[in-house]
């Protein structure tokens, strides 16, 4: 009943708003769930008990219409399951669920309770034709719910997974090989029904998709030594077997539906000849995408001829199995060795394990980052102060700025205060004389100060009209000083632009803070190096240690696969019921993260619930030297990516990545998953 009362509250201050607010409410920036559906746990002991979970993209509570006589509906948030004890029959399962602001998605399912064994049970099992020893399976059976797959596999705990009769589920295989699979179909029944089979399990050797589009470039910002993205600037090259005596090693090319790569076979001692020397001293990177199934690193030379003397040096660097590695190597890398690069005359590549697999290599060339970043100023405050209108319980004013430090020592800035009981969408804007540039520049940086670590800092923009309008989300990193907070608006639709609102602490009622912004700026900051992806639990599992009484992380198929993460095999985290408020666990890394060249670390997140903290911590290897970010999610059961800035982190060699979820809380038995550790920019 509170619920519905808060729902109807929301709606009467919307039908209250004036014609001048009517953009200003969240109502609008909050969509409905997705995803809607229910899973199922029957018991069975022929009494009709069975444990039904909601599930739904976006959704904060649901309403569970159990198909029966039962009258009123299970009310439920997001992660909460109920029990429900049904008779013999065939009934309709109702679920409706609730976002934040109350809009619904309902769906249907239909749930068979049964107290006889399960029958006609037909099932396909298939290789996946684009994740390499990925199987997926599908179960029917009558008077049946559910199923379990055994996947066959030695020394892995059985069955593997579950999933409602009916449905597809995937998994995904550590090796090739034969395996005796057996599919278990359930239903309230004491008695199963089982499927038996020995299935051949398959890898792929090749890639089925290209390597990623290479950014477009300035000529003078590229030396590009093979693929189709950059001229060719190096002249004809050739492709030598340097292979060491009789271990079969060869090279070709190969043509992946018209894409032309480098393949090679029992990669020893490779690489390629230039049609003519090159001074890549000018150059900041060296780039190279590979692919491979076998093999676990790439070792690449540069060889110099300066002044009629060849010298070389090596690069070692990590590569995931069934998928596209992107490797930028620092030119640095190389002159730290003592190599000249002015004269470059062959790349040379070696496989680890030596001699062994097969490695596809594609869009090599150098680059640099474009001489400068441009930028271009939207409001400063420090000219005429523009007319702000706020909304919810806020107020903004300009200011002399109270805090001439760090990031931000202009004289005036912009003053939110979020009153005390002002709306959790709370904020204010201001409007341009002309639109935004989006079409030249992409990204919008804001100064901001907050008292709050972790808080969200919502960022609008809205036409005219405010008929076209977009937002992104960040989280303020530090307290109570000055930061830059950097928003892509690269997938905002085309508009003319000329509203700007802030939110400050988004999703929580306003308690007399305030916050402070400045240095609204355009900007496009297209250089730099690609993100690199240095774990995504595709190949060998980490070592995880975990702490603080929780159970032990698993690697699993990704439940999820959908928005923000289709990757096959994530993490999973499950937070014990009375686990410490610091419970954790880290894993360790081949070699320390390099703070040189990137600046923060992006993790693929998903949660059950919305605000929860998130502590990333990093060590060295004797945790002398620690930094550590809380940032939230802003999202339930649904994937997000959240961006952590170490940018502020002492120098040392870290190695330790420790990850809290929730932290501040005790474990309640929730499940989180976490997968794609990138260092980005």
């Amino acid at each position: 009943m509170k619920k519905i009362l808060n729902i109807l509250i929301i709606l009467i201050i919307f039908g209250a708003c004036t014609e001048d607010e009517r953009d200003l409410s969240f109502a609008d920036s909050i969509v409905a769930p997705t995803n809607v559906a229910a899973t199922y746990d029957i018991t069975q002991d022929n009494t009709g008990k069975v444990t039904i979970t909601p599930t739904g993209e976006g959704a904060t509570s649901f309403k569970v219409y159990f198909g029966d006589t039962t009258p009123e509906p299970a009310e439920l948030a997001a992660g909460e399951s109920v029990e429900h004890i049904y008779q013999e029959g065939t009934y309709e399962l109702k679920v409706e669920a609730f976002s934040l602001n109350g809009k619904m998605t309902a769906t249907t399912q239909q749930i068979v309770i049964s107290f006889k064994a399960p029958e006609n049970l037909t099932v396909t099992i298939e290789n996946d034709q684009s994740v390499s020893r990925q199987v997926n399976i599908t179960a029917t059976a009558d008077y049946a719910t559910m199923y379990e797959f055994y996947s066959g596999e030695t020394g892995i705990s059985q069955p593997v997974t579950t999933a409602n009769i009916g449905e597809t589920l995937s998994y995904q295989y550590q090796s090739p090989g034969d395996y005796d699979v057996r599919v278990v179909a359930k239903g309230a029944a004491i008695a199963t029904s089982e499927y038996t089979a020995t299935f051949t399990v398959t890898e792929i050797l090749q890639p089925v998709d290209s390597a990623p589009t290479p950014p477009t470039r300035n000529e003078t910002d590229v030396i590009s030594i093979y693929g189709s993205a950059y001229t060719n600037v190096a002249g004809t090259d050739t492709f030598p077997d340097w292979g060491q005596g009789g271990q079969g090693s060869s090279w070709a090319e190969f043509d992946l539906n018209g894409d032309t790569m480098l393949q090679y076979i029992n990669l020893s001692y490779q690489g390629i000849q230039l049609g003519s020397s090159q001074d890549v001293s000018g150059m900041e990177y060296l780039h190279l995408d590979v692919w491979t199934a076998d093999v676990d690193q790439l070792e690449t030379s540069l060889i110099n001829i300066s002044g009629g003397v060849t010298t070389e040096a090596p690069v070692v660097n990590d590569l995931t199995k069934d998928q596209w590695t992107s490797i930028d190597i620092p030119i640095s890398d190389y002159t730290a060795q003592g190599l000249t690069v002015s004269e470059i005359l062959q790349l040379k590549f070696v496989g680890i394990p030596w001699a062994s697999g097969t490695v596809f290599i594609d869009n090599i060339y150098f680059w640099k980052s474009p001489s400068n970043t441009s930028s271009l100023s939207v409001q400063d405050f420090e000219g005429a102060t523009p007319t702000f209108t706020s909304f919810g319980g806020a107020g903004v004013e300009v200011i002399a700025n109270p805090d001439m430090s760090g990031v931000n020592t202009t004289a005036n800035v912009a003053r939110l205060t979020k009153g005390s009981g002002a709306e959790v969408w709370a904020g204010g804007f201001f409007e341009i004389t002309s639109p935004l540039d989006l079409a030249t520049y992409s990204k919008i940086s804001v100064k901001t100060w907050s008292s709050k670590q972790g808080a969200v800092v919502k960022l609008k923009l809205e036409n005219q009209d405010a008929s076209i309008t977009h937002e992104v989300d960040l989280n303020t990193t530090i307290a109570n000083q000055w930061e830059e907070l950097v928003y892509d608006f690269s997938g905002a639709p085309t508009a003319d632009y000329v509203r700007i609102v802030i939110f400050f602490d988004f999703g929580n009622t306003g308690d007399d803070s305030q916050y402070y912004y400045d240095e609204i700026n355009l900007v496009n900051d297209t250089g730099g190096p690609q993100p690199l992806v240095f774990q995504d639990f595709e190949g060998t599992a980490p070592a995880f240690t975990v702490f603080g009484n929780i159970a032990g992380i698993d690697v699993i198929p990704n439940p999820d696969a959908t928005g923000a993460n289709t990757t096959a095999n994530v993490a999973r985290l499950t937070k014990t019921s009375g686990a410490e408020v610091w419970a954790g666990a880290f894993f360790e890394t081949g070699s320390p993260l390099d703070f040189n060249t990137y600046s923060k670390i992006s993790i693929k997140t998903w949660s059950p619930k919305q605000g929860a903290v998130v502590k990333v911590k990093l060590e060295n290897q004797d945790a002398s030297v620690t930094h550590e970010i809380d940032v939230n999610t802003t999202v339930a059961n649904q994937w997000e990516e959240l961006v952590y800035d170490f940018s502020t982190a002492p120098t040392a060699d870290y190695v330790r990545v420790v990850i809290f979820f929730d932290f501040g809380n005790n474990g309640d038995d929730s499940i989180y998953y976490f997968d794609e550790y990138t260092l980005t920019n």
